[in-house]
Order: C-alpha cells, then sequence, then structure tokens
C-alpha cells in the first residue's frame, strides 16, 4: 500500500513538473506559496545574517579603534610642530643666526600613554607606559600637545615617572618669547600656576606674554611654550617683581604624551663636529678639484697672461 502511494507521489509531482515547465498554468499557485513561505526564508537565514553583522561590526570597530589610536598620535606629533611656530618667528626677526632653528623642529619623539597618577597630594608625578625597554632615560623632557609637562625621574623596565612642572621642587629656565628676557620659572605646589624667581622691578614683562624653555642648563631643549604670564605684580616692598604664569600644558587633562630625544651634544661639541664636517666638505671639494682634468684649467690662463705682459 505504501508502496503505491509513493508511486502516485512520484506521477503527480513529475506531472506537475512537467505542467510548470510547459505551461504558466501553476505560477499564480507558485506565486502565493513563495508569499506564504516568505517568512520561513527570512527565518532560515536569519542566523547567518546576524553572524555577518556582528563580524562587520566588531571589524569595523576595531579598525575604527586603531585608526583612531593613529589619529591621536598624529595629531599629537603636528600639535607638536606647531608649539615651535612662534618661537622659530621670533628668532628670525631677532636674528638668531647661532641657534640652529631647523634641529629644534626635528627633535625624536615617542609617544606615551599616562596609566597612573601620584596618590602623595603633595607632590605633582604622573606614571607613563613607557620605560628603559623603548630608551627613556632619567631627565628627558615630557610634554604634551600644548606645551612642557615635566620630566623623567624615574625609569623602570616598563614604565616611568614624570615629575610635573608645578611640583614645588621642580623649576625650568625660561625665556619671554617676545623680548628674550630670562628667568627661572618655579612649580608652586598648584597645577594652575608657576612663580618667576628673581624678577626684576623694571624687567620688561607684561600679562599675556608666552614664557618659553631657554635651553639652559642643557635639560629641557629650547623653544617649546612652558607658560603664559597672568600676573606682575611690582612694588610690593619685595626686591623683585612677583610674576605668576599659568602652564600651557594641560598638566591634569592630558592622556597622551611625547617623550624627546633631543641633541645630547654640548655646544663645544656641536660647534667641533659642525668644524670637521667644514673641514671633510673642503678636503672633498679639493680632491674633486684635483682629480679634474688639467687642460680645460689651463686654457683660461693663457689669455689672461697676454695682456698683462703687454701692459708692462
Amino acid at each position: 500500500m505504501l508502496g503505491v502511494r509513493l508511486l502516485v507521489l512520484s506521477v503527480v509531482c513529475v506531472v506537475l513538473m512537467v505542467v510548470d515547465a510547459r505551461f504558466d498554468t501553476l505560477k499564480p499557485v507558485r506565486s502565493q506559496m513563495g508569499l506564504v513561505l516568505t517568512p520561513f526564508y527570512w527565518l532560515a537565514d536569519l542566523p547567518v545574517r546576524t553572524w555577518q553583522r556582528a563580524t562587520e561590526q566588531l571589524s569595523s570597530s576595531t579598525s575604527l579603534v586603531a585608526e583612531n589610536e593613529k589619529l591621536k598620535a598624529e595629531a599629537l606629533l603636528m600639535q607638536r610642530r606647531l608649539q615651535k611656530l612662534a618661537m622659530l618667528t621670533e628668532q628670525n626677526v631677532r636674528l638668531r643666526e647661532l641657534l640652529n632653528s631647523a634641529a629644534l623642529v626635528d627633535d625624536k619623539v615617542i609617544v606615551g600613554e599616562l596609566i597612573g597618577l601620584d596618590p602623595n597630594p603633595f607632590t605633582h608625578r604622573i606614571l607613563i607606559d613607557k620605560g628603559e625597554q623603548d630608551g627613556v632615560f632619567v631627565g628627558q623632557p615630557v610634554l604634551d600637545a600644548s606645551g612642557l609637562m615635566g620630566q623623567v625621574v624615574e625609569v623602570m623596565p616598563y614604565a616611568s615617572r614624570v615629575l610635573l612642572l608645578t611640583d614645588v621642587t621642580h623649576s625650568i629656565p625660561v625665556q619671554v618669547n617676545r623680548n628674550g628676557l630670562r628667568a627661572i620659572a618655579v612649580g608652586t605646589g598648584s597645577p594652575d600656576y608657576l612663580e618667576l624667581r628673581h624678577v626684576a622691578e623694571t624687567a620688561d614683562i607684561k600679562e599675556g606674554d608666552l614664557l618659553v624653555s631657554s635651553g639652559l642648563g642643557q635639560r629641557f631643549p629650547s623653544g617649546y611654550p612652558v607658560a603664559q604670564v597672568t600676573e606682575v605684580v611690582r612694588g610690593s616692598g619685595q626686591p623683585f617683581s612677583i610674576v605668576r604664569a599659568t602652564p600651557t600644558a594641560m598638566l591634569n587633562r592630558s592622556r597622551y604624551l611625547l617623550l624627546v630625544f633631543s641633541d645630547s651634544r654640548t655646544p663645544e661639541q656641536r660647534a667641533t663636529d659642525a668644524a670637521e664636517a667644514q673641514v671633510t666638505a673642503d678636503r672633498d671639494a679639493a680632491a674633486e678639484g684635483q682629480s679634474a682634468p688639467a687642460e680645460p684649467v689651463a686654457e683660461p690662463q693663457a689669455p689672461t697672461a697676454a695682456p698683462e705682459s703687454t701692459e708692462q
């Protein structure tokens, strides 16, 4: 009985296929069946589409995070280069040929990230994720996108501690970018301002002046923004003026920092190396002149000597 039913169903299926292939009689039926089966098709394809969307979102999120980190690092590097423009402009105005301005912009830097703060409220120190394995050294300058932040005071294999400019034990030689006036900026223990020590009553300094690192002491490279003068008090009964300045760096907000690898040579070493390079260049030029053919050199000398003997 089962075999007969199977045979009948097989014949019916073959007939329906032939009719559907040869004629358009079953097209409305097939259309209605497709409408009824559409939700089942959608449900059957749902897991595949869900997996594809999750994979695309995950890969897109990962690529966006990586691209965002890359753009942050590039923006920080570009901000660091822009910091030099103000000083370089003033140097050109004041005719500072003795300073190698091009080298000031080409210091090697690496990008670090803040990973911790010192819990002591009386010290201003932070912890960054770069250490001895990355070439970090004690005394290395640290800056953010707006200006100098401080210097490395402790180096560990994979992390370092940075002493901020506003710490009471920190001081940095600075100069007024407008006229080159030199002073010492010291930390006050407050993250909001620095103080300038030993500024004479008659010194040409005023509110709004930009203070940049002077490079004296061979610790900080010259030309980086340090602070902006916000208060100048004269005639206060003190032997010197009271000058306060707000740091240009965002000490309490910056997360990504730059560690500067400046030229560690002394001015005498740089001058000696420059002199040696000049001597080498002169020697090479002389060697090239001696190796040149003699005939082209002798030809222009003959007409020069003839007029001299005629005049005599």
